[in-house]
């Protein structure tokens, strides 16, 4: 079993940078892509970015391209979303998420632990 728990959310404006956290349970961690997800009100929770169990290989949403990086840490289990320039519509639960399979995938069924989000707002 993994457990995932997300840390490092808060408010911030517009154009400022914030780090989040996603530390995981389990022997198994290293061998798991891993993911973020977003979820704003009255929408469906979003894909964001993933990436690889070795780190090399990382696809992000077209929408955070340039702005946020994702990174891990196998020898600490834990991911990271680097986020900077942010803009209102950022604003979300953001999702930590790992799937079984070892390499990226950008769909949500493909994840198999989650998360209980920590909240991201962006003031204009």
């Amino acid at each position: 079993q993994v457990q995932l728990v997300e840390s490092g959310g808060g408010l911030v404006q517009a154009g400022g940078s914030l780090r989040l956290s996603c530390a995981a349970s389990g022997r198994t961690f290293s061998r798991f892509a891993l993911g973020w997800f977003r979820q704003s009100l009255w929408k469906e929770r979003e894909f964001v970015t993933t990436v690889d169990w070795s780190g090399d290989s990382i696809s992000y949403t077209d929408s955070v391209k340039g702005r946020f990086t994702i990174s891990r840490d196998n020898a600490k289990n834990t991911v990271y979303l680097q986020m900077n320039s942010l803009k209102p519509e950022d604003t979300a639960v953001y999702y930590c998420a790992g799937s079984a399979r070892p390499a990226i995938t950008t769909m949500i069924r493909q994840y198999d632990y989650w998360g209980q989000g920590t909240q991201v707002t962006v003031s204009s």
